[in-house]
């Protein structure tokens, strides 16, 4: 009688009835909360899509023209998405009520992050500003030292900036303005590390930016098509709106998109040439073999009613299918990152200047990624790994004065002649 009371009526009023719980459960609610996340469940989807729909013509329109406009207008727009994504991490760790008690100390924030922007572009664009400003324009001296200088102005700066964040510190305030001094600096270091690739890629040729930029946007929208309407297997727990469904298709999509796309912007020489200084005129150059067609003769059963009998294939368009295999496989995980990132700091997204999509930073977060491979691949596999005359000359009108110039002409035509002599 005893052991059959137990169950029933607790022996003390404190007691609680336990009940072990089964590893099963777990599982079948987060896979319920799961499926109560996708799209295609989400019962206020077509409101949504409408308005990122709307941002999102308006987002492609706006870069269309800055494409247009060339290379310098495209890097301005790289400088004002930093400045967007800087400001929305800045704010992600800001505790107003220590600010106020810190005045100046915010503006030490964006002095590293300047500091950070003139060594970052001064190294990748002074190469194009001393063929710019030749020797016989009035700026080519202040220039010439400017450059020369760089690493030391840039390393003053960050000192100034290292002193000023010693003198500022405050008694019971330590803890939270060194985390707010390595925040800043892994900042610099996931903002500017990758987005400089970006930079360097639009002076390689604008297709190398424009291609690789293009595939992201294509997985993204396409990810988000084929998960809306066909999403069921949730994908992963740090982005429960994504699918099975929509990786898988926005992958293939990409992978088309990719190979045609590469034929298309192979074609325009602005699209494919090189910039080699700060000018905005159109460019005009030699295409090089990667840019010019390969014409292959379609097989015989081909039926006759069919208009092409030849079909063209630039060879580039064999990079962008490893530039759109990345873009639709290994490019994603930036979006995970950023999604694991933002369950960490209890946000939904970094910000909310662009409406139905979040912050600058929720759309830079693949491109970042992107852009770093894009780079790596191009100087590993497409650029020839040689020094051409072109390359010296550049690094001798960089590095040398004009005394220095002179001299080494004279002494590189006395050994061509002790050469021709002997």
């Amino acid at each position: 009688m005893l052991n059959e009371s137990i169950p029933n009526s607790p022996s003390t009023p404190g007691a609680r009835t336990r009940h072990r719980r089964r590893p099963s459960d777990g599982t079948s609610e987060d896979s319920k909360q799961s499926e109560k996340n996708l799209l295609v469940n989400d019962r206020s989807k077509y409101k949504s899509m409408l308005i990122r729909a709307y941002s999102t013509i308006w987002m492609i329109g706006g870069f269309a023209l800055i494409i247009y406009f060339g290379h310098l207008y495209i890097t301005a727009m790289v400088v004002v998405i930093q400045v967007f994504m800087a400001k929305e991490l800045f704010n992600l760790l800001r505790r107003a009520r220590e600010d106020t008690r810190l005045p100046g100390f915010r503006l030490l924030n964006w002095h590293f992050f300047f500091t950070a922007m003139l060594f970052v572009y001064g190294r990748i664009l002074s190469q194009r500003l001393v063929n710019t400003v030749t020797s016989d324009k009035f700026l080519y001296q202040p220039v010439s030292s400017l450059i020369k200088y760089h690493m030391v102005i840039c390393y003053s700066l960050y000192i100034a900036g290292f002193m000023w964040f010693i003198l500022t510190l405050k008694k019971k305030m330590y803890k939270y303005q060194f985390g707010q001094y390595a925040w800043t600096h892994m900042i610099l270091i996931v903002v500017f590390t990758q987005s400089s690739f970006t930079v360097a890629n639009i002076f390689e040729g604008i297709i190398w930016f424009l291609l690789p930029a293009s595939l992201i946007v294509i997985n993204d929208i396409a990810a988000y098509i084929f998960g809306f309407f066909f999403g069921r297997t949730p994908l992963i727990k740090l982005s429960p709106k994504k699918t099975w469904e929509g990786f898988i298709g926005a992958s293939i999509m990409t992978i088309i998109s990719a190979f045609f796309l590469a034929n298309v912007m192979g074609r325009y020489q602005w699209l494919t040439c090189p910039r080699t200084d700060l000018s905005t005129g159109w460019l005009h150059c030699d295409p090089g073999p990667l840019f010019k067609p390969d014409y292959f003769t379609l097989p015989g059963w081909i039926p006759d009613w069919f208009p092409w009998k030849k079909i063209s294939i630039l060879p580039v368009q064999g990079h962008a299918l490893c530039l759109g295999l990345f873009a639709s496989i290994i490019a994603p995980f930036g979006g995970f990152f950023a999604s694991g990132f933002k369950r960490a700091f209890k946000v939904k997204d970094f910000g909310d200047s662009i409406p139905g999509h979040g912050g600058i930073t929720d759309r830079m977060d693949c491109q970042m990624v992107m852009a770093v491979f894009a780079y790596i691949y191009h100087q590993s596999f497409v650029v020839a790994q040689n020094i051409s005359v072109d390359t010296i000359l550049d690094q001798i009108l960089m590095n040398l004065t004009i005394e220095e110039q002179a001299t080494l002409y004279m002494k590189l035509g006395q050994i061509l002649q002790q050469r021709m002599v002997g």
